[in-house]
């Protein structure tokens, strides 16, 4: 497989060259210290997965696996990073990153990473997938929570600030249908006020 690095510190990037181009089927045709020497450079190459600190200096390693990802949509994405919190493991996760190995990993767990997410599979430190598994427990996020694409549109006007009787005449529905998705709604989001119904629809990107 060939792998590509972006990494700023250059005693960790020279080391993760040495240890992955030590493997017999790892390849490494680029390490870049910055997103923007990366972005430059894959333009003209060929790759199967690159290994992307978050913590990069000017764009950020999320903004460089959006950017990516984009561009070279078949290209896996590991992130390797110190960052443990909710924020920068979503947001990694939603940009693109299919891996999320935490820095202090063995060179071994690394490398097990890599051909595991080369093979298809979405390898984590333990330590973010049980995050990630409390994080659905805690919130209860399960079947109940996908909304119809009608309920989705009624959200919407609902963010808009639209009363029954717009969303009614928007959606050419009567004013009993929008009093019934509702009640639906707010059941599903577990919400009891408009105002809990688009916070937490906000929160679970229903909209």
């Amino acid at each position: 497989m060939n792998i590509t690095i972006v990494e700023d510190d250059p005693l960790l990037r020279e080391n993760l060259k040495l240890l992955l181009g030590g493997e017999k089927n790892i390849t490494v045709v680029g390490a870049w210290g910055s997103a923007e020497e990366a972005l430059l450079a894959v333009k003209n190459l060929s790759f199967d997965i690159m290994l992307v600190d978050l913590g990069l200096p000017g764009m950020s390693g999320i903004e460089l696996i959006k950017k990516v990802k984009e561009k070279m949509p078949e290209v896996e994405i590991m992130a390797h990073t110190v960052f443990e919190d909710r924020e920068n493991v979503f947001s990694a996760i939603k940009a693109g990153a299919s891996g999320y190995l935490l820095k202090g990993s063995t060179p071994r767990e690394l490398i097990e990473a890599l051909n595991t997410l080369y093979q298809g599979g979405a390898p984590m430190s333990p330590k973010i997938a049980r995050k990630l598994i409390k994080e659905f427990q805690d919130e209860g996020i399960g079947e109940e929570y996908l909304l119809s694409p009608r309920e989705k549109e009624i959200v919407r006007c609902i963010e808009e600030g639209l009363a029954y009787k717009g969303i009614a005449e928007r959606l050419n529905i009567s004013h009993h249908t929008v009093h019934a998705h509702i009640k639906k709604i707010y059941e599903k989001l577990h919400a009891k006020s408009r105002q809990e119904a688009i916070i937490t629809a906000r929160k679970k990107g229903i909209i």
